[in-house]
């Protein structure tokens, strides 16, 4: 996978994680709502271990969150670019 590729994962793992927390749940109750393990969302959360995400499981988390899919691909390091 290329650095882009990795940083952007990254990226949208943080997002979940900051989604999540803003709703007050745990990685335990938001897999249980997707229908993935904990230890997935754990991964796809985690900072230094970019994880690939399925669509369908990109859409079901954003579901979950209550939130609009794109919020979660609105990516801090894009704020500064021109």
């Amino acid at each position: 996978m290329s650095e882009d590729i990795n940083a952007q994962l990254m990226e949208l793992g943080l997002n979940i994680a900051y989604y999540r927390k803003l709703k007050g749940i745990t990685q335990a109750q938001l897999a249980q709502m997707v229908g993935i393990s904990r230890t997935h969302i754990s991964n796809i959360e985690a900072p230094k271990m970019p994880t690939q995400i399925s669509v369908e499981t990109l859409l079901k988390v954003a579901e979950a969150l209550e939130i609009k899919t794109w919020k979660l691909f609105a990516f801090r390091s894009d704020i500064n670019l021109q």
